[in-house]
């Protein structure tokens, strides 16, 4: 990544409280281009603590706009960092109310011109559409990346209805964040009185993620799937592969009216300017030229080009970490692609065929540690998170695969499964991994879905499966871009285990497929000649570096333990910032984490997971600590949560809390 440091203006900051029309004051800092003109705003709205825990990828991105002639603008939203309140969950109204103060706030600057954008990836992806939908008038651009349309259906709770053990992750993840104290050179003395007062009220968001198993009101709050037409300022919309977010980008382009272009990567959850997989693009050019498009009315064509680029990947020798995937970029004028055609594979007995097949009736019965080559559910680019080799988890499951391919196949969209089947439980999983399976018996994961089975109907309205009856699937898997060569095999591969990504069913259910009324739809895409003529992205650049000062390195370490004699299976994993000092502030910084997820390979129940994080936060005389631990475990009928957090200062003790919950499982 090339650094500039010598932009059209110069650039100057300030870190100013804006305040908000019931006196709450939000932190701010602000980076402006000294010109004579009035200039555009770009607003990125966090909790994520703009003075230490995004500030390295700040000063990357945030300058650079500024240095172009706008004014980049980064707030802390209510209760987080340095600002005044109380945040009581994720995406709440009073976040969304408070924005719109914001964007007027800005709007009515005097080096404002009165256009506003907003940027944010994940979090500030998400709530830059959620306040889109609102139409504040100054808002006229989005540029949104790895977040979601449907806070149900894609994003970090629950997929097909099934509960992601990232749940559990990330709402321990907040538990600890959210215990980060405000710093006293920035709001004064009061910094012990306003940690204490979050420290007291922070929620403990596993629970509340829990009593809402199905898709009710909850989640619909902050889905602007529920009113595409809402949203009516234009709208950039980014994904990865590697990323787990990567589905809303086709499903928006298909649903928005607004103007809109969309982009998806090899990447993880990054920015593409320094994201991996490589290739890494010039994506602040891009936005740049978004931004002159629409907030200053500037033709730049960047809406001329294709409606939506995808980076077709190639075979990769399967590996837990890749620093660059192959492939190509390839053009679609809309979505759903008319370069895109639905083919329908037939099952058979261990066999994938566009032709029909002699019909079976299959087990599927996996072993509750299937799983353990799945990766995390969304890599953040960290290392050794993406799915291994696949072979030994074909081996846990029910296979069918095509013959070797006569010429080169490529997919763009989502394959889906249909599938009858019946159960000797009331619930279930189904999972459908797609794999390209290469001549050395390689087996990449190119795709996987997942569905609990009493969410087969209605995710609002879940039932269980009538025991020994027949019912009817359709299972969708995560859309893909792919290019499968001459010679490899596809694969589908079906499960009903898959720890720890999945938590599992209640009990170990066996299903019967019935392969002659089940099929696998591809969606085959044709070589396009005008991908050979799709202009290049520019080479990654951004504004200088953070200077940081590391006085211990980062550690990551990830590890699958198998004790054969207790049968069970463990998965670790450790990840360790290192402890550093930001030298525009002088804070040293230091967070780490321990996950550990295990489970027995024939007892769903014997599943139990155990988050740990600590942080330290100081400068000089002001040291602060923070330590957090959440646990899960369930029975046939209950989950439960047990949570700890202790923070001290110096010496005393600021607060000391614990939790024990019990939650019924419903459907799940």
């Amino acid at each position: 990544m090339k650094h500039v440091s010598v932009f059209p203006y110069p650039v100057r900051m300030t870190e100013p409280f804006i305040t908000l029309a019931d006196g709450t004051r939000l932190a701010a800092r602000i980076w402006l281009p000294e010109c004579a003109d009035a200039v555009p705003a770009i607003l990125e709205y966090l909790p994520y603590r703009l003075q230490d825990g995004t500030a390295t990828r700040d000063a990357l991105t945030h300058p650079y706009f500024a240095g172009h002639g706008y004014a980049a603008v980064r707030v802390d939203i209510r209760g987080t960092g340095n600002s005044d309140g109380l945040m009581a969950d994720e995406y709440a109204q009073q976040e969304m109310d408070d924005a719109i103060e914001v964007i007027a706030w800005l709007a009515a600057q005097p080096w404002c011109s009165g256009a506003v954008g907003m940027m944010g990836i994940s979090w500030g992806g998400f709530n830059g559409l959620q306040v889109a939908a609102l139409r504040p008038p100054a808002l006229r651009a989005v540029i949104s990346l790895c977040s979601t349309d449907d806070r149900y259906a894609d994003d970090i709770h629950y997929m097909g209805g099934a509960l992601l053990s990232d749940n559990l992750r990330w709402a321990s993840t907040m538990l600890a964040y959210q215990s980060r104290p405000p710093d006293p050179r920035v709001v004064g003395e009061r910094w012990l009185e306003m940690w204490r007062a979050r420290l007291d009220a922070e929620p403990l968001l596993i629970e509340r993620w829990l009593r809402h198993p199905t898709r009710d009101a909850y989640w619909k709050h902050g889905s602007v799937c529920e009113d595409p037409g809402a949203i009516t300022a234009a709208c950039f919309l980014i994904g990865g592969w590697a990323d787990a977010y990567s589905n809303a980008v086709p499903r928006m382009m298909e649903r928005l009216s607004c103007p809109r272009i969309g982009l998806i990567g090899p990447w993880a959850h990054k920015y593409p300017h320094f994201a991996k997989p490589e290739p890494a693009i010039g994506f602040l050019q891009e936005a740049l030229r978004f931004w002159d498009e629409w907030l200053r009315g500037t033709d730049t064509g960047i809406m001329d080009g294709p409606a939506l680029r995808l980076w077709q990947q190639d075979f990769v020798p399967p590996a837990t970490d890749h620093d660059a995937r192959p492939g190509r970029w390839v053009g679609e004028p809309s979505w759903p692609s008319p370069n895109v055609v639905a083919t329908n594979w037939h099952l058979g007995r261990g066999t994938l065929s566009l032709a029909e097949l002699s019909a079976a009736e299959l087990l599927i019965a996996s072993a509750q540690d299937t799983g353990g080559d799945a990766g995390v559910w969304c890599a953040y680019g960290g290392g050794h998170e993406q799915p291994g080799d696949q072979r030994a988890e074909d081996g846990l499951s029910v296979v069918f695969d095509s013959a070797p391919l006569d010429a080169e196949l490529c997919l763009a969209g989502a394959p889906v499964l249909e599938a009858t089947l019946s159960s000797d439980q009331a619930n279930g999983l189904l999972i459908a991994r797609l794999c390209d399976v290469a001549p050395d018996g390689a087996s990449l994961r190119v795709s996987y879905g997942v569905l609990n089975l009493t969410h087969r109907d209605s995710h609002e309205s879940p039932e269980p499966l009538p025991v020994g009856q027949p019912v009817r699937v359709r299972l969708q898997l995560n859309d893909c871009a792919h290019r499968f060569p001459a010679g490899h095999v596809l694969r589908l591969a079906l499960s009903n285990a898959y720890w720890p990504l999945v938590w599992p069913s209640p009990a170990a259910a066996r299903l019967m497929l019935d392969t002659a009324a089940s099929g696998l739809t591809l969606p085959h895409r044709a070589p396009v000649a005008a991908d050979d003529d799709l202009p290049p992205f520019g080479e990654p650049e951004a504004a200088p570096a953070l200077e940081r000062t590391f006085l211990r390195e980062p550690v990551v370490g990830r590890r699958v333990i198998r004790d054969q004699i207790a049968g069970t299976t463990t998965t670790e994993a450790r990840d360790d910032t290192g402890l550093y000092r930001i030298e525009a502030t002088g804070v040293e910084y230091a967070l780490s984490s321990l996950d550990r997820f295990s489970i027995g390979a024939h007892d769903p129940l014997s599943a139990e997971a155990e988050i740990v994080f600590e942080m330290r936060m100081g400068r000089d005389e002001w040291q602060t600590r923070a330590t957090t631990r959440t646990t899960m475990r369930a029975t046939s009928t209950t989950f439960q949560i047990g949570a700890t957090l202790t923070a001290t200062a110096g010496d005393e003790q600021v607060a000391s809390r614990s939790w024990s919950v019990t939650i019924p499982r419903l459907h799940v």
